[in-house]
């Protein structure tokens, strides 16, 4: 990281804190986001950035937080708020785009009450890529939407997690961390693996298969649906209407 700016990340769960300190300009842009995109990956239940220490050089620079949200409402689905900003720098998170994507708090205790408030219910799994992982995701979906009331979501829901775990134990063949959190009116499904290989759809069709039904069924069964880069590895996440 540059020496011009550093980052203390503390875990005060159920949210981490982010506080930056130093000077911010597109040159040290760069490590914050790695940072923040770190934490991200750890998929804390929320995510606070306190910019208390922070000495603003280029507006410009405040888009890194913008872009940390974005990824952070993608996945791991977190709410990610600033707080304690300089007067300067309120005023140009206000005036941008940045102001109106990313919660912005007076103070650290507030900003850790608003994230803590907006954490969204999750279940989470370790899974080996073995022959039953399939299996175990359909009871993990079964279980999720009995928590939570959603008995419609357990056939399509059930799909979809197949479908993304049986692409980690055909194609990448390492322990995943399986994730599934209600979002308002959604419920999402995630698998991040070790490798950085990008997903595949499976050639088969036969839909009896355990598994291997194809990404097509994942692209008709939800409304949306990503991969992101995670360390060494990636995740696939998909976002089903639970309405």
């Amino acid at each position: 990281m540059s020496s011009r700016i550093t980052c203390e990340v503390r875990d005060e769960s159920p949210v981490t804190v982010v506080r930056v300190s130093g000077a911010l300009d597109l040159g040290t842009m760069r490590p914050v986001h790695h940072v923040l995109d770190r934490c991200l990956a750890d998929q804390p239940d929320a995510l606070v950035v306190d910019l208390g220490a922070v000495d603003v050089r280029d507006r410009l620079a405040l888009s890194v937080f913008a872009a940390a949200a974005r990824r952070a409402a993608d996945w791991p689905a977190v709410p990610f708020v600033l707080c304690s900003a300089p007067p300067d720098a309120l005023n140009w998170l206000a005036e941008s785009t940045v102001g109106r994507v990313v919660p912005v708090r007076r103070d650290c205790a507030e900003a850790t009450r608003t994230a803590g408030a907006a954490a969204a219910p999750r279940l989470r799994a370790r899974l080996e890529p073995v022959a039953g992982a399939c299996r175990r995701a359909r009871e993990l979906v079964a279980d999720a939407c009995g928590r939570w009331n959603l008995p419609e979501l357990v056939g399509p829901a059930s799909v979809v997690l197949s479908e993304l775990v049986g692409n980690v134990v055909r194609h990448a063949g390492t322990p995943m961390q399986v994730t599934l959190t209600l979002r308002r009116s959604y419920l999402q499904v995630a698998v991040a693996d070790g490798s950085s290989g990008a997903i595949r759809p499976s050639p088969g069709t036969d839909l009896r298969a355990e598994g291997g039904r194809g990404l097509l069924l994942v692209r008709e069964l939800a409304q949306r649906w990503g991969s992101s880069p995670v360390g060494d590895g990636k995740v696939v996440w998909a976002m089903l209407p639970a309405t």
